[in-house]
């Protein structure tokens, strides 16, 4: 018999440790982002997050306005596909919200199974493997420096590009840490490809050890274009902001040498985890990423790491504040082992979040639901 469930969610308010800019922004030191909790009636609470990009048209109100009009009803941990499956029947619903419940959704079946996310997926975490990049956002020379300097114990750095000072902050990065593995993310900043070609060949010309560089050109840009890109530039090209989900994997795979799977893109970790697998049939390496998020959607999306070549989950590494507890990233490596929850996402609140940085709260209850066939389809 599946469970009478209640909904709640809220704004919370993240305070970043330096400004954040990436290309075609203007920068922030905060950011909001939108927690849920299911809870049913045999006292199972299970968490979800959400946090919505601007970028992509949608916003912390488009998700809580969304989120208060739901039938928590649809709602069930006993069966995540046909919850899911709801839910993309609703129109309008924002990818944000699909995201934050199917975390929610996950983290409920996976600790009613006494289970790690990972495993409840047939995934496993291998300890000690899984390494994360730190991201290094656009800024001034002098504060670049000094946000390597003081990112000393990542192995891996990423840095952001698509400003008029590219080559110099580039340079101030490679001064600071001369022997670390580097990523590189344009962000779209790049308009055309010839500019996007020169601007790889000069800093490939200045560092022959750069690992590969992220969406060069605009997500709107040809598929001839990109094309032309992938087959000149030096270094390998990922999709980042042209890959959303499972349907552009095919203009991926002709366009790029791998993608960037963000759960707030994909809709959450089911649907990342069939965008990753279809990835990787494809061909394409893969990569996990993320937005500036709390520890609870970064350790959502380290439960998939198992399907991922390079793992990009520093968000909750770029916040004072973070609410939560799950994944840890010593030395950059990802680890549950100190996980204080064990099931489920393995994320416990710092505080009660619930209560704190609420710009909206609502609590919705209902009576159990059963979706057709929910009584035989597993999670």
């Amino acid at each position: 018999m599946n469970k009478e469930v209640r909904i709640s969610a809220h704004a919370h308010e993240l305070r970043l440790v330096h400004p954040w800019r990436i290309a075609g922004t203007s920068g922030s030191i905060t950011h909001q982002t939108v927690i849920v909790e299911l809870t049913n009636d045999d006292g199972v609470v299970a968490l979800g997050e959400a946090a919505p990009a601007a970028a992509y048209g949608e916003s912390v109100a488009g998700v809580l306005a969304a989120l208060a009009r739901m039938d928590p009803a649809m709602l069930v941990f006993e069966d995540v596909a046909g919850s899911m499956a709801g839910l993309a029947d609703i129109p309008g619903l924002p990818i944000a919200a699909r995201c934050a419940l199917n975390l929610a959704l996950l983290d409920g079946a996976a600790r009613i199974h006494g289970q790690a996310l990972h495993d409840y997926l047939g995934l496993g975490f291998r300890e000690g493997r899984h390494v994360t990049s730190f991201s290094i956002g656009i800024d001034l020379p002098e504060i670049i420096r000094k946000k390597v300097l003081a990112a000393a114990a990542f192995p891996v750095l990423k840095l952001k590009l698509g400003d008029p000072r590219d080559m110099e902050n580039f340079a101030v990065l490679r001064e600071a840490a001369p022997d670390k593995s580097v990523r590189l993310d344009a962000n779209e900043g790049w308009k055309t490809r010839e500019e996007a070609l020169r601007m790889i060949e000069r800093l490939v010309a200045t560092d022959p050890n750069i690992q590969f560089i992220e969406q060069p050109m605009p997500r709107y840009a040809s598929p001839r274009d990109m094309r032309w890109l992938k087959e000149r530039s030096p270094l390998p090209v990922f999709a980042d902001e042209s890959c959303h989900t499972v349907n552009n994997i095919a203009l991926c795979a002709e366009c790029f040498h791998g993608v960037n799977v963000k759960l707030i893109k994909a809709g959450g970790v089911s649907m990342a985890m069939e965008t990753l697998a279809a990835a990787r049939q494809a061909g394409l390496k893969t990569m996990i990423g993320c937005m500036i998020e709390t520890s609870l959607q970064i350790s959502a999306a380290a439960h998939l790491a198992e399907l991922a070549d390079y793992l990009d989950l520093d968000g909750s590494l770029l916040i004072a504040n973070d609410p939560y507890t799950g994944v840890t990233a010593e030395q950059g490596v990802l680890s549950f082992a100190g996980a204080g929850e064990k099931f489920g996402l393995q994320v416990r609140p710092r505080v009660s979040t619930m209560a704190q940085d609420a710009a909206f709260t609502f609590v919705h209850h209902t009576t159990a639901y059963t979706p057709p066939g929910a009584s035989t389809r597993g999670g």
